[in-house]
């Protein structure tokens, strides 16, 4: 049965706390999909859509990024997935009655979980200037008003077209094709604000700012590190591949500061064994504090040094560069000063050590949990000298493994969405396409917020995401961007960006992932990248929420049309008409897509793109050889009678999106404002289990953020650290908090004392 929207937001005032679980899946989790699907969908068209999720002749889930097997389930799809197939499938409407009933100043009111639960939007919409509410406006006036600002701008510099990750790899294409004829290089993408980090680490070490394994790797791997990361909620179709392994022989090393349920035991609901007893899957639970995984493996690397035998010196000899300061640096790793920064024991690294040895295939996974601290970068190029020393990285079964977050981040940036473009791309861009593309860096998100905020951009587009609610430093976005003339949101579902405006607004609405794409050429279908470099089609199978929306091809299509008039010559109808054609194109500027749309038809189940280090061993860096670094080590220190707060998300949403008011795993119901406190550190806070607190951030340059009204939860949490869930807590990461050179916001690495609340 199909529920109505909820009519006023829930209250979360006084959310309930149960112990923490210990397994993850099984039947809780089945039976939570199924209501959740059939309060948003109903049974029929709930069976309908979930069996199609990531088929070979489905459509590719708008959730994470982790690849499919060639074999694939009946039911290929988890739990968070089906959430957000339901929210995108859901038969609830946002109408231009809703916008005439709800101002902008009461939508503004209302929490991210009660926008999203309204449903699809099915209209554009606009806010003139002056104006207190969103009103109905047709395609073509739309883009006629983004024609206006967009051609009154003094630069092209002063437009930002920024894209979330559920953006196909067809309307990336097109829209960072028509920035760069506009003439601007401003395309943030939300790769800013996540695996930056990662991609500007791996550049620079092995030349691809890619993983390098495949599941198949996964599957053959000895040992497997998952650090930073908790696949349970965010990754959980990881979880049967790291059951595989298990299966197979492997270890597996966990390294967080919080213990997670699906890291312990994971009960496969694919399997009645599964079901029932499920499968343990740590062999070492590494609690870290935070910020403390630079110290570990520069210890670790030490330690394999001293290990006679234990380094590949011919993989070293032949295939690396800069071995010699790295291996300075790391003998001179000290162990009190990394059991200090790290919170572990002597006997805990010595155990991680005797795994590490025994393995002859290693594979390092990490997701935001070492992205986003000020030293990640140099964090992650110690996890590469940590493979590089026993030659794991280009041989099966070994490899880096950062783990994307949303379905075709990776492929939108492959696309060319980035603000630091190669200039072989633009070279390739420009004779493809007879236009001259800007050579100057652009915006990434962080300074596109700062260009908002000191008046040097004017115009937001945004293709998908909820840029406020996603990045840092709350109060200061929201105020750059009432300070644009234009703001654009091409959007399935409302959120908490549609409330914060320039001076004009409006939304786009568009075609999801479920929905079926009819244009004048026939069916279409769009392409992704998965986390592991591997191509393939989706294709929707729902008719569309409305007979008003238009795909993200066809809406930067039309745009650049209206923009460039007749002075382009590049055809954007026709890409429009017919994406075949939009990958025709790709194929002839950007490598590794040669022959797309014969590949794709030849195998339904796509292409994997080309990886020089994995298939042959062949580093593609400045110096041509994979690079060891010795930067010095860093961690947070932290003053007396503060906390290290990393900010994380409950299992009731994915990125920005709110399903729900509760985090199993973590017992906590009915309520997000929690904060987990380890219990001696609350006790010597002089807060006990149920006290609310005020979360007050303190900056280097002695400024202070606060958010109120959090429920102190003892948790088991590494010791002097806490977490709790953005974007809540987003508003305590300072815009300038960011990683050195990958500009990623420092959000796992805030400082903060806890104050008694008003709101107890």
């Amino acid at each position: 049965m199909v529920s109505k929207p909820p009519v006023g937001d829930p209250v979360q005032d006084a959310p309930q706390v149960a112990a923490p679980q210990h397994a993850a899946a099984g039947l809780p989790a089945v039976a939570h999909t199924l209501r959740i699907a059939q309060a948003q969908m109903g049974v029929r068209r709930t069976a309908r859509t979930l069996l199609k999720v990531n088929q070979k002749d489905g459509f590719d889930c708008p959730g994470c990024a982790w690849p499919e097997a060639d074999k694939r389930h009946v039911a290929e799809f988890c739990e968070n997935g089906a959430k957000a197939v339901a929210e995108e499938a859901t038969l609830r409407r946002v109408t231009p009655e809703f916008f005439a009933a709800h101002p902008v100043a009461d939508l503004a009111t209302r929490s991210g979980y009660w926008l999203g639960q309204q449903g699809r939007i099915t209209q554009p919409m606009y806010l003139p200037e002056g104006g207190d509410r969103y009103e109905p406006v047709s395609w073509e006036r739309a883009f006629s008003i983004i024609a206006e600002e967009l051609t009154a701008l003094s630069s092209p510099d002063e437009a930002l077209f920024y894209t979330s990750g559920r953006t196909s790899n067809e309307a990336a294409f097109l829209l960072q094709l028509f920035a760069r004829e506009f003439g601007t290089n401003n395309l943030p993408d939300c790769s800013n604000m996540c695996h930056e980090s990662s991609g500007s680490a791996l550049t620079e070490t092995i030349g691809v700012g890619k993983g390098s394994v495949s599941l198949e790797d996964l599957h053959r791997a000895d040992l497997i590190v998952v650090a930073g990361q908790n696949p349970g909620t965010n990754h959980p179709r990881m979880l049967s591949a790291l059951e595989k392994a298990k299966a197979a022989g492997a270890r597996i090393i966990s390294v967080n500061p919080l213990p997670e349920a699906g890291l312990e035991r994971f009960k496969n609901p694919q399997t009645a064994q599964g079901m029932i007893r499920g499968a343990a899957l740590t062999d070492l639970f590494l609690q870290i504090r935070i910020g403390g995984d630079q110290a570990l493996f520069r210890l670790l690397n030490k330690l394999v040094l001293e290990t006679e035998g234990a380094v590949d010196e011919a993989f070293v000899r032949d295939h690396t560069h800069g071995y010699e300061e790295f291996a300075a640096a790391a003998k001179a790793a000290d162990w009190d000063e990394t059991l200090a920064a790290t919170g572990l024991s002597r006997a805990e690294i010595e155990r991680a050590l005797e795994m590490v040895l025994a393995s002859e295939r290693t594979i390092v996974c990490w997701a935001m949990g070492l992205t986003q601290h000020k030293h990640s970068v140099p964090t992650i190029r110690e996890v590469v000298n940590f493979l590089l020393l026993r030659g794991n990285i280009g041989r099966p079964g070994a490899g880096v493994c950062p783990v994307r977050g949303h379905s075709n981040v990776q492929g939108d940036r492959t696309m060319g969405i980035f603000e630091r473009p190669a200039p072989a791309f633009l070279d390739a861009l420009d004779k493809e396409f007879g236009i001259v593309s800007p050579r100057h860096h652009g915006f990434d998100v962080v300074r596109s917020i700062q260009a908002l905020r000191d008046g040097e951009a004017k115009v937001f587009f945004a293709m998908g995401g909820n840029f406020v609610g996603a990045t840092p430093d709350t109060d200061v976005t929201e105020a750059a961007m009432r300070n644009a003339r234009l703001t654009v949101h091409v959007s399935t579902k409302l959120n908490r960006s549609h409330a914060v405006t320039g001076t004009r607004a409006l939304i786009l609405p568009t075609l999801g992932r479920t929905d079926k794409d009819v244009q004048k050429s026939g069916k279409q279908f769009v392409t992704v990248e998965d986390s592991m470099g591997l191509v393939h089609a989706s294709r929707g199978n729902l008719p569309p929420a409305s007979p008003h929306l238009l795909s993200e091809p066809a809406i930067v299509a039309r745009m650049a049309r209206a923009v460039l008039g007749e002075g382009s010559a590049t055809p954007w109808e026709e890409f429009e008409a017919d994406y075949a054609r939009i990958r025709d194109r790709i194929a002839r500027v950007v490598p590794g897509f040669e022959d797309f749309n014969a590949r794709l038809a030849a195998d339904p189940g796509g292409f994997a793109l080309p990886h020089a280090p994995r298939d042959e061993r062949r580093f593609p860096t400045r110096t041509g050889k994979a690079n060891f670094t010795a930067a010095p080590v860093e961690y947070p220190r932290v003053p007396e009678g503060r906390l290290l707060l990393q900010t994380l998300r409950s299992h009731d949403q994915y990125n920005t999106t709110i399903y729900g008011l509760d985090d199993r795993y973590r017992g906590i119901t009915g309520g997000r404002r929690v904060v987990l406190v380890h219990p001696e550190d609350a006790a010597a806070l002089g807060f006990a289990d149920g006290a609310y607190a005020d979360l007050v951030s303190e900056w280097t340059d002695g400024s202070e953020r606060r958010a109120p009204g959090f429920r102190v939860v003892h948790y088991p949490t590494a010791r002097g650290c806490a977490a709790a869930y953005y974007p809540e807590t987003n508003v305590l990461v300072p815009l300038e908090s960011t990683a050195d050179v990958s500009n990623t916001p420092a959000s796992k690495s805030v400082i903060v004392r806890l104050e008694q609340s008003e709101s107890a």
